[in-house]
């Protein structure tokens, strides 16, 4: 197992997520803890020794089976991350009553690493106002020793983590992004990376294969790798690309089976690094999947002006391609909740003025409407 530098500890550098552990009947809450016991014991035994759950995760069971699971063994032999459940605004005033019910379902004492979860567009405001108290509660339970070393997370833009960093980056210890070949460029976890260097903090990783999107590619793109490193998986090239960004620490990977996780566990045994060639035909695939499936948008803003509705087109867009290239999921639906009504996608009247002005043809209205009928709005 590779192990990385976190202060005075040395993390497995795949730490077991689990967002998408085994379960009975396709039922998402209802989690087989046997399965999940078997796997527990398995990663400690070869070497991983970071462990994240979540307040949400399986319908707030992740942390209760993980916490029964791990209470087996030692508490030196493990490190358990846990995060606030800021994603549901309804959340924001029971910090306390939260934080003590997961040390009470985790089983444990403190939490080696706890997160400001999930921090984005919908909920910037209320993680900043300091009515709710969430940050100074966090803080003080760090100097109280119930939480060895607190971070945050973000599935938000630049400017929503640049906020948040402005206003308690002083006090974080790392943070956890959405971190892939294909994000990158496309969600501009570029900048996101380069941010957190500013501040001087290691990244901890989720959503390394997008999901299972990144898992397997077509045969075409997959042979232009194989080429490269013929003994390589295609899920495995998503974990050496990572391995080759030197701000990454941990590798967060939700494995819903045994053979998940001995796949990524093999993989973790070694460190290799790609070469220049290889990221280039790495990040050159990356592009080309975007472009098959992306609106062309450049933000130039000329539909802006012609807007009678005044929508933030490009904004709108940009989410819209998201959404197609996920093919679903909660990126854009959480973001689009920081919108007011009449400002969505169903504010379009399918008037065309901002297609008259489009450099790139792009069929706005279209788009639009096809994001309501995607969104159920």
């Amino acid at each position: 197992m590779v192990y990385k530098n976190f202060q005075d500890l040395k993390l497995s550098a795949l730490g077991m997520g689990t967002m998408r552990l085994p379960v009975i009947g396709g039922d998402d809450a209802n989690i087989d803890s046997a399965a999940a016991e078997k796997m527990v014991d398995y990663a400690l035994e070869n070497g991983v020794n970071y462990f994240d759950t979540a307040w949400g995760y399986h319908d707030g069971n992740s942390e209760t089976v993980i916490g029964q699971a791990l209470s087996r063994h030692p508490r030196d032999r493990f490190y358990l991350a846990t995060k606030f459940p800021g994603y549901d605004l309804s959340n924001m005033d029971k910090v306390e009553e939260i934080f003590e019910k997961q040390l009470e379902k985790c089983q444990v004492e403190y939490f080696d690493f706890y997160l400001v979860h999930n921090v984005c567009e919908m909920n910037i405001d209320a993680y900043l106002d300091p009515k709710y108290g969430i940050y100074n509660y966090l803080v003080k339970q760090r100097e109280n020793g119930r939480i060895r070393h607190l971070g945050f997370s973000a599935h938000g833009s630049y400017d929503v983590m640049k906020r948040f960093l402005e206003a308690y980056g002083e006090k974080m210890e790392f943070c956890q992004i959405q971190l892939n070949w294909l994000d990158w460029s496309f969600q501009d976890a570029k900048a996101k990376v380069e941010l957190l260097r500013e501040y001087h903090l290691p990244i901890w990783v989720m959503e390394p294969l997008r999901g299972g999107k990144l898992a397997s590619l077509p045969e075409e793109k997959a042979q232009k790798l194989k080429k490269l490193r013929p003994d390589e998986g295609i899920p495995a090239w998503a974990f050496r690309y990572l391995q080759s960004i030197d701000d990454v620490v941990v590798i967060l990977s939700g494995m819903s089976d045994m053979e998940q996780l001995q796949d990524n566990i093999r993989t973790f045994e070694t460190e290799k690094k790609l070469n220049n060639e290889e990221m280039e035909t790495l990040l050159g695939i990356a592009d080309e999947m975007v472009k098959q499936n992306n609106l062309p948008c450049t933000a130039c803003r000329y539909c802006t002006s012609h807007c009678p509705k005044g929508l933030n087109i490009p904004s709108l867009l940009e989410l819209y391609n998201e959404h197609n290239l996920t093919g679903g999921g909660f990126i854009a639906p959480m973001a689009l909740m920081a919108v007011p009504e009449d400002k969505q996608p169903s504010a379009c009247v399918g008037c065309r003025s901002c297609e008259a002005v489009c450099p790139q043809q792009i069929k706005i209205s279209e788009a639009l409407a096809d994001f309501k009928a995607k969104l159920g709005a």
